[in-house]
C-alpha cells in the first residue's frame, strides 16, 4: 500500500503522543515540536514539511479511525492541530470523562451558543438552564464549577462571562455539529471550516469567520459579499 509506504518513525510517534496529551496544539508550537522530534530522533527535518509529516502519521492512524486535524481559531485565525477519533461521536468520547448531568449541561450550552446570533452564550443564560436539566437539577454553584472544568479541558472558552466553543471543540465536533444543527450550522465561505462566531451576509446568508472577513476585505473601500456581490453591511473588524 503506497499510502502506508512512508515509515512511522519514533519522531512521528513522539509528535503524536504530545499532540494527544495536549488535546490541542497551536500551529507555532506544532512547528517547534516537529523540529524537536526530528532532531531528537536524528531524522531529516524540513521546516516547510509539517503537513507531510502529519500526513504520514495520518496514514498510519487511518486503520484506527483516528486523524490529526488542522483547524483555525475563530478569534485570531491562527492554525491549531488536534487528534480526532472518527469512530466516536463527540458525546461518546466525552462520556468517559463526564457524568450524564454534566454532559446534558454541555449539550444545552452548545445549543445556546450555536443558536445565538454571535456564537456566544452568557453565563447567566447557561446557569438558568442548570435547574431545568432532565437528568437532575443542578445548583448554580455546581454548574459554575462544571463550566470551569469545560474551559480547563478546552471544550469551551470564556471571556467576560460569555462562553463560546473552544477551537478544540470545533475541530473535534465539526461533523457532529454540521449534522445535528443542519438548519443553523454553516461553514465559512472563505476557509470552508465550521463557523460559530461569524458575520452573515444579509442578502444571501453566507457566513464568514471574523479573521477571514478581516483578510478578505483588507484594503477594500466598499466591501461586497464574495458570493452575491451585495454591499457587506456588517462592520468589518
Amino acid at each position: 500500500n503506497t499510502v502506508m509506504a512512508a515509515q512511522m518513525t519514533d519522531a512521528h510517534r513522539r509528535f503524536l503522543q504530545v499532540l494527544m496529551s495536549n488535546g490541542i496544539t497551536e500551529g507555532s508550537e506544532a512547528r517547534k515540536l516537529h523540529q524537536h522530534c526530528c532532531e531528537t530522533d536524528k531524522v531529516y527535518y524540513a521546516h516547510d514539511k509539517l503537513d507531510d509529516f502529519i500526513s504520514t502519521i495520518n496514514s498510519h492512524l487511518q486503520p484506527l479511525f483516528m486523524q490529526i486535524r488542522k483547524g483555525v481559531s475563530e478569534e485570531d485565525g491562527r492554525a491549531h492541530y488536534a487528534v480526532v477519533n472518527l469512530a466516536e461521536t463527540e458525546v461518546t468520547k466525552m462520556a468517559s470523562d463526564y457524568t450524564e448531568i454534566e454532559l446534558e449541561l454541555f449539550r444545552k450550552t452548545m445549543d445556546l451558543i450555536i443558536l445565538s446570533e454571535n456564537g456566544f452564550a452568557s453565563s447567566t443564560d447557561i446557569l438558568n438552564l442548570a435547574d431545568q436539566l432532565k437528568t437532575k437539577k443542578m445548583k448554580k454553584k455546581e454548574a459554575e464549577q462544571v463550566l470551569k472544568v469545560f474551559v480547563e479541558d478546552k471544550w469551551l472558552s470564556e471571556k467576560n462571562g460569555e462562553y463560546t466553543l473552544h477551537t478544540r471543540c470545533i475541530i473535534e465536533m465539526e461533523q457532529y455539529i454540521l449534522s445535528n444543527y443542519q438548519d443553523v450550522a454553516r461553514k465559512c465561505n472563505i476557509c470552508h471550516s465550521l463557523a460559530i462566531q461569524s458575520q452573515v451576509c444579509e442578502s444571501c446568508g453566507i457566513g464568514m469567520h471574523l479573521p477571514c472577513v478581516r483578510k478578505y476585505f483588507r484594503g477594500q473601500t466598499e466591501p461586497r459579499c464574495p458570493k452575491c456581490n451585495e454591499f457587506w453591511s456588517c462592520d468589518t473588524p
